[in-house]
């Protein structure tokens, strides 16, 4: 199935976890700046791009998702999703009680996971993804006794693989004022296409003093910061490609692979090369 420009949620009913079926796996084919409106499920979520690279927004934050990554979703969180490049966008809906009986285990565990959660996907993780069955309840061809049965083991494996799997600060935090929230959203959908705060406070209608102001005040953070961190994460999924630090540098808008070294150096305290290594 392939979809492009503003959508809503695509059949989720179709994919209903529970007891019988606790891990349920849909798969879609985005085409780049399709956008699937805010919306909620009564059961957690985890997204997963195979191919390609989503954006996830929360209320309070967004998360660039590259295959490396995985995004946990806790049941009732409203949350939107823009397609970076081309994806093959892998849902699992997962049923509320496997929140607690298999993705936590203590009580610290259950709070965390009441949060969403930026997780490293091993390739373990995405094979077991895949591997589950992802037909919608009214496919003609619905599983046997046979394959239920081992879609319940993948799931549990899957499951306990999930639980193990490192947590990464990816997330980029989202103001609640609405005239910085807009201007964030704009920076987060083409953060190359200004450098200054003067331009963005232009584009935004407000002075410069002002915008910096609601940095502070919203995000903790001064505006440069932010946007590094936008970049940052722009560069993971071209890294993970393999493009050039060049290439990288030129598409950020970075008039040098030197300058562009230069940001990554004071945002995360590594080279480039150390950290895309680390990355992927």
């Amino acid at each position: 199935m392939t979809l492009r420009l503003a959508v809503g949620p695509v059949t989720p009913h179709l994919f209903r976890p529970d007891r019988q079926r606790p891990v349920r796996a849909k798969l879609l084919h985005l085409l780049a700046a399709t956008r699937v409106v805010p919306h909620a499920h009564p059961w957690g979520q985890i997204a997963i791009s195979s191919t390609g690279v989503v954006r996830v927004t929360m209320p309070h934050g967004t998360t660039i998702v590259p295959p490396s990554r995985a995004l946990w979703i806790p049941p009732g969180v409203e949350h939107a999703v823009t397609v970076v490049e081309d994806a093959d966008l892998l849902t699992l809906y997962v049923d509320p009680g496997r929140r607690v009986q298999g993705l936590a285990g203590n009580a610290a565990e259950v709070a965390r996971w009441g949060q969403c959660r930026v997780l490293e996907a091993s390739r373990l993780l995405l094979a077991l993804a895949l591997a589950l069955d992802a037909r919608p309840d009214d496919a003609q061809d619905p599983p046997d006794r046979d394959a239920l049965a081992r879609e319940k083991r993948i799931a549990a494996l899957l499951v306990d693989e999930l639980r193990r799997a490192p947590q990464v600060p990816l997330g980029i935090a989202l103001p609640s004022e609405k005239r910085l929230r807009r201007l964030c959203e704009a920076m987060l959908d083409d953060p190359s296409r200004h450098a200054s705060l003067e331009a963005w406070a232009g584009d935004a209608g407000a002075s410069p003093r002002t915008i910096a102001r609601l940095f502070r005040s919203e995000l903790g953070t001064t505006f440069i910061r932010w946007r590094e961190q936008v970049l940052l994460a722009r560069a993971v999924p071209l890294a993970a490609r393999r493009m050039p630090m060049a290439a990288i540098a030129a598409e950020l808008g970075y008039a040098s692979p030197s300058a562009f070294a230069a940001m990554v150096k004071r945002s995360v305290g590594s080279s480039p090369m150390r950290f895309f290594r680390a990355e992927a």
